[in-house]
């Protein structure tokens, strides 16, 4: 294992070059592609090729596939997450270069969106504000969103979680939340498509977990709640979210009780879901913990 001072030393060598300084500020703002970052750049691939490896061989950036493209990131993780943030505080935030690539990277991406954010309507905006109420108090650590569609929870709540995961089986989807993030400037966010009956992550791994309106169409619901129970800390809380739609008040009554034996099979105590608006309700807001903990659901 390398010592701390042998690390810094690779880390600094690293930094030793106007394109790779430049590259960081852009992966550290969000998830890039070589291709991005080659156009960004106006150097050849395999020259930005060359530099992207040497900053993940010096542990500053990450790759991953997702679909047909490899993208880079900033590690949000692992042991020399706090020498990263350091190091990353030295890049200056007035230099004009970082926002010409920033603002270059935005214009690309607005060129190939296939798809428009839809507008949130007063239904969507009252289940932001509910949210907002419930976890105003409390840290998120680290959060989870199953089912993060076009991104909307993780420009919420992203921001104020240690580092968050948005997962998605639709390409698209995950293609409009990563430049939704990036104009947002939430910088600690990573899209995953991955199946939510089978997470590539650990044994409570993470503080909050947002089941995000995937249990009405899902085919195996109990198996998505234990997956979801499996990845979340002792302490940790699972908020489930639900359309009702036009249900009346049986049938969301009837599907609050499912969700509660669902909840009761994986080992998680369910609190009261709230209604949202409460007049005329369209979304259900569960919060649920792990039953042998001590502290209240919600």
């Amino acid at each position: 294992m390398q010592s701390g001072t042998q690390q810094l030393i690779i880390h600094l060598k690293a930094f030793a070059d106007p394109i790779r300084l430049r590259l960081l500020a852009l992966c550290v703002r969000g998830e890039c592609t070589v291709s991005e970052l080659t156009q960004v750049m106006a150097q050849s691939q395999p020259r930005i090729s060359q530099h992207l490896k040497q900053l993940c061989d010096a542990g500053l950036l990450e790759k991953f596939r997702d679909g047909h493209f490899v993208y880079y990131r900033v590690p949000l993780g692992s042991e020399q997450a706090a020498q990263r943030r350091r190091l990353f505080a030295l890049l200056p935030a007035d230099e004009p270069a970082y926002e010409r690539d920033f603002d270059k990277l935005c214009a690309l991406r607005a060129e190939q969106g296939r798809t428009v954010p839809e507008k949130d309507d007063e239904n969507v905006r009252s289940l932001h504000r509910a949210l907002i109420e419930l976890t105003v108090t409390m840290p998120l650590g680290d959060l989870i969103d199953i089912g993060s569609g076009q991104g909307r929870i993780l420009k919420l709540l992203g921001s104020r979680a240690q580092r968050a995961v948005g997962v998605d089986v639709n390409a698209d989807a995950r293609q409009l939340a990563r430049a939704e993030l990036l104009l947002a400037g939430v910088e600690n966010c990573s899209l995953r498509n991955c199946d939510m009956y089978e997470l590539p992550f650990a044994d409570g791994e993470f503080d909050t977990v947002i089941l995000d309106d995937v249990l009405n169409d899902a085919e195996r619901p109990m198996v998505a709640i234990q997956e979801a129970r499996r990845i979340l800390k002792s302490g940790g809380r699972l908020l489930l979210l639900s359309k009702t739609g036009d249900r009346d008040a049986a049938n969301i009554a009837n599907f609050e009780k499912q969700i509660a034996v669902w909840c009761g099979a994986a080992g998680l105590r369910l609190a009261s879901p709230r209604h949202v608006p409460a007049r005329d309700p369209r979304w259900l807001l569960a919060v649920a913990s792990p039953a042998d903990h001590e502290s209240a659901a919600a």
